[in-house]
């Protein structure tokens, strides 16, 4: 197994060698150009984004700035939202559902060191995947870190660290972030803590 198959595999591996450096700069060099383009250029952005990410969705936007560090090992669905500074090592596979709506400064970690820091200055260090259901709100400034799995519907509040798997259909806040509550179908009136919607058009 080369350096980049054992990254893919979740096993120990070293960032510098077997083409990985070259891959990096590759993908920074695009996300640079992406980062940079006008509000205007659109049509643009769409091509540079879906060339950047390993799978797209109809519909995903992506707000200026965005960083990640390979960009091919990241699929999202349709209807997929990140506020600005999103970012994404995606040093392991990261796969984001359908309905998917990231806050500004959400951060998706799937690459780690070891704890001991013999083990650690050895230059080895690891990627274990994320995965992320179908409509799910990523609150500001969320750090999800390597090898969660979050389940479909979920809502996860601002500030929070996500450190263990999360189960459908819950509100999770902290850090580390806990389940709060179960979403219910009373939620489905309110669009802000108490207040009801006085529309007709939102239960779609």
């Amino acid at each position: 197994m080369n350096q980049k198959e054992r990254m893919l595999a979740g096993l120990p591996y070293k960032a510098w060698l077997d083409g990985l450096s070259e891959e990096r700069r590759e993908n920074k060099l695009k996300i640079y150009e992406y980062n940079l383009l006008r509000p205007d250029e659109k049509d643009r952005m769409s091509e540079l984004i879906e060339d950047i990410l390993g799978k797209a969705g109809d519909n995903i936007c992506i707000e200026q700035p965005f960083h990640c560090d390979y960009g091919k090992n990241i699929e999202v669905g349709k209807n997929f939202f990140a506020n600005y500074n999103c970012t994404i090592l995606d040093v392991g596979k990261v796969k984001i559902g359908d309905n998917v709506m990231f806050a500004p400064n959400v951060s998706i970690y799937t690459a780690g060191h070891p704890i001991h820091p013999d083990s650690r200055n050895s230059g080895y260090e690891y990627g274990i995947g994320i995965t992320i259901g179908d409509n799910v709100w990523v609150g500001g400034s969320v750090v999800i870190n390597p090898g969660i799995h979050i389940g479909n519907n979920v809502v996860i509040g601002s500030g929070s660290v996500v450190t263990k798997d999360i189960p459908d259909n819950v509100i999770v806040v902290g850090n580390p972030a806990k389940v709060i509550r179960e979403i219910t179908e009373e939620d489905r009136k309110y669009y802000y803590k108490n207040k009801e919607f006085d529309v007709e058009d939102f239960n779609v």
